[in-house]
């Protein structure tokens, strides 16, 4: 089972997550991705959902037009664990190559 991470660890993987916020309990952390269409808010779901079952932990997501609201928790462990952080990372390198297709440096962009 997959062990949750402590506040500071927690923390300071969220330094490295742009636009990720921590519930006030800690036990999850959230996001919310904006598209320019339905069509590619879709792509990116579908996306991430391959690399979600690969991985054997999946998030829980909404879709509204184009947004995809995300909520990241570990379920067997009742919390925030690499697993986790892993996946975000995961989502934002998938939602900055369809926010960006023919941009190849990242370092200025925020989303």
């Amino acid at each position: 089972m997959a062990k949750n991470l402590c506040s500071t660890d927690r923390h300071n993987a969220l330094k490295n997550l742009s636009g990720w916020k921590e519930a006030e309990d800690g036990k999850s952390l959230t996001k919310t991705y904006t598209f320019s269409s339905f069509p590619q808010a879709f792509a990116f779901m579908t996306h991430v959902a391959l690399y979600a079952e690969k991985e054997n932990h999946h998030p829980e997501w909404t879709n509204v037009y184009n947004k995809v609201h995300v909520i990241l928790t570990t379920h067997a462990s009742g919390g925030v664990s690499a697993k986790d952080i892993a996946l975000a990372l995961q989502m934002d390198e998938a939602a900055f190559a369809f926010l960006n297709p023919c941009t190849l440096d990242q370092s200025d962009l925020v989303f």
